[in-house]
């Protein structure tokens, strides 16, 4: 701020950051003004897609299990442009890369030949790798998905009609296709705000989730899946 020329006035701004006061004097100390807070950010903007999962191999990803291996080959593989998942052993495939705001989409489906199965995305992991880690999970157990798991005491609040201990079901009965069809995920991270679209429905909620940059997981949990598609939109801004 420039200083004015003008003889025996002082003018001070004092400016307190977002949504604080501003408050403006003069010689007078008695003449103050308050202005109105500023306004929280609405909706989001979106950066370019990330493609997580490449259609061609692992890169980019990490693998964790049970007995504190490492070596994402034992469960995941690539086949035909499809990230295909064993089922074992019991962990989890986790993005290099942290992501805080963002909307995820992932396409899944069960064999119908092997039947259907358990698996979950992990949302903003955080803390040291384990089986399970602290995280939020957005759940794709066959006929659950929708649901909301809290795995490690992830600080969020859920609807507190549809939970119960760790677990918030679904809002509506499950509208999953039937096995070997493919499902869409639709999740978005917005701040503290978490929604979960499936197949076009919303079906949860959550609200105040903690706004950490967190890896993405898909769980490797005792059935075989598969995965077409797993891609991310960062939210860059709001407006």
């Amino acid at each position: 701020m420039r200083p004015h020329a003008t003889t025996g006035i002082f003018f001070a701004t004092l400016l307190l950051i977002a949504g604080t006061s501003v408050l403006a004097g003069s010689a007078d100390s008695s003449k103050m003004s308050v202005a109105a807070p500023i306004a929280s950010p609405g909706a989001p903007v979106f950066g370019k897609t990330i493609k997580l999962f490449n259609g061609t191999d692992l890169a980019g990803w990490t693998g964790f299990f049970q007995d504190k291996s490492t070596d994402a080959s034992q469960a995941w593989s690539v086949r035909d442009g499809i990230l295909v998942c064993n089922g074992q052993p019991i962990g989890y495939l986790q993005t290099d890369l942290q992501f805080e705001n963002y909307e995820l989409i992932v396409e899944w489906r069960f064999d119908p030949k092997k039947g259907a199965g358990n698996s979950g995305v992990l949302l903003r992991i955080k803390g040291e790798n384990n089986v399970w880690p602290n995280s939020i999970e957005a759940q794709l157990h066959s006929r659950n998905a929708g649901d909301i798991w809290n795995i490690g005491g992830f600080p969020m609040k859920a609807a507190p009609d549809r939970t119960s201990g760790r677990r918030t079901t679904k809002a509506h009965e499950t509208n999953e296709k039937p096995l070997g069809e493919w499902n869409r995920y639709r999740i978005r991270l917005d701040r503290g705000t978490l929604t979960l679209e499936v197949n076009g429905l919303v079906q949860n909620e959550a609200t105040e989730c903690q706004q950490i940059p967190g890896r993405i997981g898909l769980q490797s949990e005792g059935a075989a899946i598969e995965f077409k598609t797993v891609e991310l939109r960062p939210i860059i801004a709001w407006k």
